[in-house]
């Protein structure tokens, strides 16, 4: 019934030690242990930190610099032109920058590249751009750390570069007037995991900072809060506080796009979650640079009318409808290369491609693949004598640091550990498969290629109560770096017989010291056949919440699920 890997926590000394000082169930304790966070200070400022917390963004190397170049633009009324990304970070990144511009005077320019067109990045031909729109300081966000040419031309032209960015540099750093990148071993900063939208509110905060404008910082959280869930960058320090209080600031909102978004979404402004915004909010504003244009997602944020704004979130949603479709098309494409080729019998990586296939999609159906296969993939579209890729990872296996150690092989590439794209010519594909196969060879071996689930504590539904959700609460938001905790039961007995719902789903109800719940197996219909009312089973699962016509209730999402021995 089961192929993965059941991971089980170790109790320490740490987890009774925090359990007793900060007053929390061992359950609770054990999670944080099991996050690393092992020290009441620390522990204590994970479950109630705040906007305090938040470290001085003057620590980042070159932020001084940056408020004193925007500074100047400022009083002599400059013209700045924002570049971006075409992704929800890179779109949102854009929309909190230029309200903090226009809100401090000045009359902003932005410009995101086309996906299909130009690619990924600052390239030195953008200058034109620049040039035409009388910039004379440019900004990046989520992207320019690799524009060494651009940054040349743009200094030969005498207009000045500010770059805001968290990706990895390439072998040297552009010539800029101030970087800001937290991932660079120069840049002084604490906290490293910030995504884009993450770096351009520490510059918001340090233009602000001392300022009766300062009120105006916790207005911007809730698309910072959006911009870093639908990055899937870790949920962890500075990024935790952002969320936390994002979500918190999503029950009021006052912008008409993002209001309008909300409604199309169906989504109600309280209790908001992570899961909410990761694939019913960003999807709808992701899809706008995927398939459509990235401007309209700008453009919503920016709506001066209700009608406007409805339009818009209207567009966007249809969009994302129609990069649904494609996605599955190419997911189901896809599944049938591999498994009429074997390809994940042979290969430890897995690497195909298509004429026929959208490259504003790849990059989410490559995620599913891996999902699926449970090993690293990268889809590839070919056009015009050129391979465009995009990769996910697992967390066994570095993805960028593939591509590193074979750079010669890509025009161009970029990206995170579990995420890259790149640019490979067609001519060069055979060999760069090779290279890249025997890469993973070397450093994946059969176990990691197996699924494993993490088990955060072990429960006993006897000590499930209001006090216990009450503390499991503290720790959420839940994502990447503090994802949902997982528990063990043991010895559970089915009692009732499952359900199959929608011909893929399990629905049944278990018992344990005379206590029920509710179990939900989601995408695992095959459950339903395979085990029967009585049986004795040991289930993995997180708490879910249910608030159905106003009514809260708690049900058991199973993760896995084994006869009891």
């Amino acid at each position: 019934m089961n192929e993965s890997v059941w991971i089980f926590p170790c109790i320490q000394d740490e987890v009774t030690r925090l359990s007793l000082e900060l007053g929390i169930p061992l359950q609770i304790a054990n999670i944080l242990v099991n996050r690393n966070i092992c020290d009441v200070e620390s522990a204590h400022k994970f479950l109630y930190g705040t906007i305090d917390d938040l470290h001085d963004p003057f620590l980042m190397s070159g932020m001084e610099q940056a408020v004193n170049r925007i500074k100047k633009a400022v009083v002599q009324k400059e013209k700045i032109l924002l570049f971006g990304d075409y992704d929800v970070d890179g779109i949102l990144s854009i929309v909190v920058l230029l309200k903090t511009l226009k809100f401090l005077g000045l009359d902003p320019d932005y410009y995101i590249p086309d996906r299909l067109k130009e690619g990924y990045g600052i390239k030195e031909e953008h200058i034109k751009i620049v040039l035409q729109r009388k910039a004379t300081l440019l900004i990046s966000v989520d992207s320019g750390i690799k524009a060494v040419k651009f940054v040349d031309r743009a200094k030969e032209n005498g207009i000045d570069v500010i770059i805001t960015d968290h990706h990895q540099p390439g072998d040297s750093l552009p010539d800029a007037l101030a970087i800001l990148n937290p991932v660079l071993k120069s840049s002084g900063y604490p906290d490293k995991k910030l995504a884009g939208i993450g770096v351009v509110f520490k510059l918001i905060q340090a233009l602000m900072m001392g300022e009766k404008e300062s009120r105006e910082l916790s207005r911007y959280l809730k698309f910072v809060s959006i911009g870093t869930i639908t990055d899937v960058v870790s949920l962890r320090g500075e990024n935790r506080v952002f969320v936390k209080f994002g979500l918190k600031e999503l029950e009021s909102i006052s912008n008409k796009g993002l209001s309008s978004l909300m409604e199309m979404c169906s989504l109600k402004r309280e209790n908001i979650t992570v899961g909410d915004i990761g694939f019913r909010v960003g999807p709808r504003i992701n899809a706008a640079g995927r398939i459509g244009r990235a401007d309209l997602a700008v453009e919503l944020f920016f709506a001066e009318t209700g009608q406007r704004a409805r339009e818009l979130a209207t567009e966007l949603d249809r969009l994302n409808s129609k990069r649904q479709k494609i996605e599955e098309k190419i997911y189901n494409q896809a599944v049938i290369k591999i498994k009429e080729r074997s390809i994940d019998k042979h290969y430890r990586l897995l690497l195909i491609g298509s004429e026929e296939w959208h490259r504003g999609v790849i990059g989410i159906v490559a995620s599913k693949l891996k999902d699926n296969f449970h090993r690293p993939v990268i889809l590839f579209v070919y056009k015009d004598g050129k391979a465009y890729g995009s990769g996910r990872s697992i967390r066994e296996f570095s993805l960028i640091e593939c591509l590193n150690e074979n750079r010669k092989f890509f025009i161009n590439y970029g990206g995170h550990p579990m995420a890259v794209g790149c640019e490979v010519s067609c001519e060069n594909m055979k060999s760069m498969k090779e290279a890249l196969n025997a890469y993973a060879k070397v450093r994946l071996k059969d176990e990691d290629l197996k699924k494993k689930i993490y088990i955060d504590a072990k429960i006993d539904f006897n000590s499930i109560d209001v006090s216990f959700f009450e503390n499991l609460s503290l720790l959420s938001p839940f994502g990447v770096g503090n994802p949902n905790p997982l528990f063990l039961a043991e010895k559970v007995e089915v009692a009732v017989e499952p359900k199959k719902i929608n011909r893929k789903h399990s629905k049944f109800f278990v018992r344990q010291d005379g206590r029920i719940f509710e179990a939900l197996g989601w995408k695992k219909g095959e459950w339903a056949d395979t085990i029967c009312k009585g049986d004795v089973i040991d289930l993995v699962f997180s708490f879910q919440i249910s608030n159905y016509l106003g009514e809260r209730k708690y049900y058991l999402s199973i993760e896995d699920l084994r006869k009891s021995s």
